[in-house]
Order: structure tokens, then C-alpha cells, then sequence
């Protein structure tokens, strides 16, 4: 049974980068190198969000008090700098938007983002806020290589700036195909690239945290409980050793 068990776990674990890659269409992610553990960049994703995301975007299942108090932030600070569409700590993270409004606007009801980094993974939230470029007929004028006419705009163009992809002949034979080289800058942002890409990480962290509060506890309850059963381990082997010592 185990050695049938054994290489079909590492059949899966060697084919979930390409499962990630699939997801993302042929656009390669890029790895987000967030840490859910690290309270200063939640808080700066917290602040992001509210500002750039909670306009269109609900995140439905999580609670501002408990948002506060996994992030260390005290109530008058909630209260003042991230409640902007409820007056209670103790509500959820709604928008005031209405749906109809929004459907009209964007062909779409915009997602709640509740679950959107355990169901999409942080790389490709990271690497979808980064991968909007100019299309003159797209109808918001932007599109994005993650995910290719989607019906969100470019919320943070002022910060990132305008970009444009650039591509290169590839010939194989009598065929020659296009490849996709990377991005120029048509306009320069408000940010540099590695400010924007902080200023993303910073956002994914917080939408990966709010995909599972509880994630950062329960990797330290899984250390505690390892720990305990080595510890453990150790004490039964010693014990067999004094048991069997005289039996030959």
C-alpha cells in the first residue's frame, strides 16, 4: 500500500506547478514571496485594500474587529483608517456598492475576495495585479495577461503607471510565431517597480491571510504538536531499549 501511496504524492506534488501554470493560461506566474506572519505588511495590505479594493470587491467572511486584533491594530485606528461603509467593529467587510450598478458597469458582479488567494494561490493574485497592459480595444482600455479580457480595470495605473508588452519573432521553419518579451513603460506611475511590487506583495498578503486567519496559529500549533511527538518518540524508544534489554 505505501508503495503505491509514496510515488503517487510525489506524482502530485511534482505536478502542481504545472497545475499553476495552467491556471494562468501559457503567462508564466511569478512567486509572490508573501509571509503571513510578517504583522507590518499585513497592515499596509489591510490599508491597501480598504483603499483600492473594498470600492467593488467584499470580503464578506471576515470581521473587522477580528482583522484588529490578528494585526495589532487598536480599535480607534480601525475605526478611523479602515471603516468606510459600516460604523461597527463587529460587522463584516461589505461594500455599499449595488450589485445591478455594478453588473451595468463592469458586465460582471465584481467577486468577493473572502477565499480568492486559497482558490487562485498568492502567485497568481501577485502576478495578475501586475500583468495589466494597454489595449486601445479593450473596452476599459486595459487588458491583462493573466487573465486575458477580464472585466476589471486598472485600479492602481496612477501607481504602477501605463505599460505595454513587447514581443519577439521566433522562426521554426517556414513559421514564424510571436513571443511575448516582457513589458515597456508607456507612462511612467507614481511607484517604482520594486515600491509597486511591494506595495502588491503587501496586498496578496492580506488577501492570503483573510483566505485563513487561523493559518498562521495552526502552523505554530503543527510545530508544538511535531515537537511533542518526537519528544515522544524518543521516551518510547529509550523505554523499548530498557524493556527488551535482557531478552536475546
Amino acid at each position: 500500500m505505501v508503495n503505491r501511496v509514496l510515488p503517487l504524492f510525489a506524482a502530485l506534488l511534482l505536478g502542481a506547478p504545472a497545475l499553476s501554470l495552467a491556471a494562468s493560461g501559457d503567462f508564466p506566474l511569478q512567486s509572490a514571496n508573501n509571509d503571513v506572519r510578517n504583522a507590518a505588511s499585513l497592515q499596509r495590505g489591510a490599508k491597501y485594500f480598504v483603499n483600492y479594493c473594498l470600492g467593488c470587491h467584499s470580503a464578506q467572511y471576515v470581521r473587522y474587529n477580528r482583522v484588529a486584533r490578528d494585526l495589532g491594530i487598536s480599535e480607534d485606528l480601525l475605526v478611523e483608517n479602515l471603516m468606510f461603509t459600516t460604523d461597527t467593529v463587529h460587522d463584516t467587510m461589505t461594500i455599499a456598492m449595488p450589485g445591478g450598478d455594478a453588473e451595468g458597469w463592469f458586465g460582471t458582479l465584481p467577486p468577493d475576495l473572502s477565499l480568492i488567494a486559497r482558490s487562485r494561490s498568492a502567485d497568481y493574485l501577485y502576478t495578475f495585479l501586475k500583468a495589466f497592459y494597454l489595449d486601445e480595444d479593450a473596452v476599459l482600455g486595459t487588458n491583462n495577461k493573466v487573465l486575458s479580457n477580464t472585466s476589471m480595470p486598472h485600479v492602481l495605473w496612477e501607481l504602477q503607471g501605463i505599460q505595454r508588452p513587447v514581443y519577439r519573432e521566433e522562426r521554426n521553419g517556414d513559421e514564424i510565431t510571436r513571443v511575448f518579451d516582457g513589458f515597456e513603460t508607456v507612462r511612467e506611475g507614481a511607484l517604482s517597480e520594486e515600491e509597486y511590487s511591494r506595495m502588491v506583495r503587501d496586498i496578496v498578503n492580506f488577501l492570503d491571510y483573510i483566505g485563513e486567519p487561523v493559518q498562521v496559529e495552526r502552523v505554530a500549533i503543527g510545530i508544538r504538536v511535531i515537537a511533542f511527538l518526537l519528544v515522544f518518540l524518543l521516551i518510547a524508544w529509550l523505554l523499548k531499549r530498557e524493556i527488551w534489554k535482557d531478552v536475546k
